[in-house]
């Protein structure tokens, strides 16, 4: 979080004093006009409640919010809230796992592309592949969900395999990350690198406005 600095401005203006004397036939009076004197009220360069992005757009403390033409900022990890779901079909090749991703940041949101995607296994970390073409920025609605998928190849050599722990999701030009217990078949099988890869659908390949 940004650190702002807190500047008081006080700005003192004083006059001097004029003398004016004014002789009357009976005595002599002199009469003086005082000046004011003006002190400026401290200010405080109190940042917004939600600060803004690199572009100028207000956000909200949950992450979202709008820029300043008033179309909705980009989705933010913070105001997701992502879940995991074992998708395997009996009789499908490979295995699959749907990633939903739900805006509950209380505004609308703009998702696009593809989502950062990693296995915790006991043999390390895994990311997975990019596969398919990204569809069109989508306006994902405050309460509503949309989802991806992430493709594995199926343990099916009678071994223990390389065994997955958890998911680590970022979502689409986030840094921020959130890790979830693994939802999906139990192990992934030992290749010599010619199998078939993990792979992360673009948003929106698993459904979404659900």
């Amino acid at each position: 979080m940004r650190s702002h600095k807190i500047t008081f401005a006080a700005l003192a203006v004083a006059a001097g004093l004029s003398l004016t004397a004014c002789q009357n036939d009976d005595d002599a009076a002199a009469q003086t006009d005082p000046s004011s004197v003006a002190t400026a009220s401290p200010s405080t360069d109190a940042p917004d409640a939600g600060g803004s992005d690199s572009g100028g757009g207000k956000e909200t403390a949950d992450g979202a919010g709008s820029d300043q033409s008033g179309t909705a900022a980009k989705c933010r990890t913070d105001g997701l809230k992502i879940t995991a779901i074992d998708n395997f079909i009996d009789g499908d090749p490979q295995g699959t796992v749907a990633v939903e991703m739900k805006n509950t940041s209380g505004r609308d949101c703009v998702i696009a592309g593809f989502a950062g995607v990693d296995l915790k296994t006991n043999e390390g970390t895994l990311s997975a592949e990019r596969k398919g073409a990204p569809g069109d920025p989508y306006v994902l609605k405050n309460e509503k969900t949309i989802a991806f998928s992430v493709t594995y190849p199926l343990n099916e050599t009678g071994g223990t395999g390389v065994r997955i722990t958890h998911l680590v999701v970022t979502p689409p030009n986030e840094t921020k990350s959130v890790t979830l217990p693994w939802p999906g078949k139990p192990s992934l099988p030992v290749t010599d690198g010619s199998g078939d890869p993990v792979t992360v659908g673009p948003i929106g390949s698993a459904g979404q406005g659900g």
